[in-house]
């Protein structure tokens, strides 16, 4: 089934001037409440001038591409669904594009990562729908052409529940999979219970719901979690505000109101982006943080950057606005709301460690393949975002296998057979091993083949692990194996 873009109309609400450490000259920027709520420059009392350019994909409608707020940002244009990537007559790529990359003081709005270079992909058709293929092939072009962040302000209902209405796709998982494999930060919105079977729904949409995307929800001014932004208790990782949104729009859009004085900004759109809301507009401010990161940090690996843009969001709860988020991480609003500068504060350490093995999350092809006798590896495993690890190990007949596992609390080792296809499928594909204890393993192999060894977080937490393998050659098993 084909995505959808993730917008309502949103009732009109006052705005007030943001508070930075520097204040951006751009006019319309007092506009842009949210920017205050983000803390997006309170990490530098005056602009940065040594931030390195990082590509940015809006995988959306289109941008217009003639706006001066995007003057110098454009690196690359695509469509993927006919027409030119630099018409947008949905408006939404537009608008979540402003609140990404537009210039640092143009006489419109400002970007929080005003120093991107944004990578066009239009993946909707002009019926309005975004074919599977379509954006699949989006994020491969995207990450294909130098994307270090890919904003997917779109989604696909999840329903456990009800799998005839599910819409997951191993096509859009495929994509993302290889965009995280070549060092891409994935950011979607969770979703909008309008567009679930009811409000609120309990479920991130598609593709926020897939491993090493970075759910978003949203966040009225008052800081509560609006009932239109999807609930989930493993996918939605961030929460940022998305109510009453302003940005820049399409110029043939706004031309409709002629009396109007900002032409091409939102508050001169159509109905439904005049006091724009939804979780597709939270997203953006998420995928512009990121490139905050690897803007000041162009060493950073993806999954640092997610984890820090994770630990450093402010709890949000019933002090701050939302009665019914608990405290720390919760379903309504993950790990609590962006905080670009205190994102940025944690790039002084420590760092999370890197994990240069991802993604090895399944058996196949997705496995890192381990070929020497003896390896030590070092790696990390995340409940929310990256629960399991598999490595590919060759075996040779009678060779003998030991694993040990260290680590904190709460991981485990299994071994599994080489036709296996899928770790989480029936226990009968796991293997019976000599010797088993949480973190240690003994297997001699009866039949040369790969073999796979996964490494898994069952406890909600971030652990780092060490992984010793050791091989060793053997005549005819003399053990008796249980």
């Amino acid at each position: 089934m084909p995505r959808v873009l993730l917008l309502i109309v949103a009732a009109a609400l006052a705005v007030a001037a943001p508070a930075a450490a520097f204040t951006p000259t751009n006019p319309l920027a007092p506009r842009q409440w949210y920017l205050q709520d983000d803390h997006a420059f309170d990490a530098w009392p005056t602009p940065p001038t040594n931030l390195a350019p990082v590509r940015v994909a809006i995988v959306d409608s289109g941008v217009d591409c003639t706006l001066p707020d995007f003057a110098g940002r454009l690196f690359a244009e695509k469509s993927f669904v006919g027409g030119s990537p630099c018409v947008d007559t949905e408006g939404h790529g537009t608008f979540v594009a402003g609140e990404i990359a537009a210039n640092l003081g143009t006489p419109g709005i400002v970007g929080i990562a005003y120093t991107a270079q944004l990578l066009i992909a239009k993946v909707v058709s002009p019926d309005g729908t975004i074919p599977l293929t379509a954006e699949a092939d989006a994020i491969r072009w995207s990450v294909d052409n130098g994307a270090r962040v890919i904003n997917l302000s779109l989604g696909g209902l999840r329903d456990l529940r009800d799998p005839s209405q599910d819409t997951y796709s191993a096509l859009e998982q495929q994509a993302v999979e290889y965009a995280y494999s070549k060092g891409a930060v994935l950011v979607a919105a969770v979703g909008n219970g309008d567009e679930a079977p009811s409000q609120p729904w309990p479920y991130a949409s598609y593709p926020a719901a897939l491993p090493h995307v970075v759910g978003v929800s949203a966040l009225t001014r008052s800081g509560n979690v609006p009932d239109f932004s999807n609930r989930d208790p493993v996918f939605n990782d961030l929460s940022a505000p998305g109510a009453s949104i302003f940005s820049t729009f399409p110029a043939t859009l706004t031309a409709l109101r002629t009396g109007c004085p900002d032409q091409g900004y939102s508050d001169c759109g159509t109905d439904d982006y005049r006091n724009a809301e939804g979780t597709s507009f939270a997203a953006p401010q998420v995928s512009a943080a990121a490139a905050v990161l690897f803007a000041v940090d162009p060493l950073l690996t993806n999954s640092q950057v997610s984890f820090l843009l994770e630990r450093s969001a402010d709890d949000v709860n019933a002090t701050n606005g939302c009665p019914r988020c608990g405290l720390l991480r919760d379903s309504l609003s993950g790990w609590g709301r962006l905080d670009v500068a205190k994102a940025v504060e944690a790039l002084a350490g420590p760092l999370p460690p890197p994990d240069r093995y991802e993604g090895n999350d399944d058996a196949g092809s997705q496995a890192w393949t381990v070929w020497g006798k003896n390896d030590q590896l070092k790696a990390t495993v995340d409940y929310w975002d990256d629960p399991v690890d598999v490595y590919r190990i060759a075996l040779q007949q009678n060779e003998l296998l030991r694993a040990h596992l260290a680590a904190g609390a709460g991981l485990a080792l299994e071994l599994w057979q080489p036709q296996t296809v899928h770790v989480d499928r029936p226990a009968s594909q796991k293997l019976l091993i000599e010797e088993s204890t949480t973190n240690h393993l003994a297997f001699r192999a009866l039949k040369r083949g790969m073999y796979y060894i996964e490494v898994k977080e069952a406890s909600p937490a971030f652990t780092p692990y060490t992984l010793t393998l050791a091989k060793t050659a053997t005549g005819s098993p003399g053990a008796r194996r249980r």
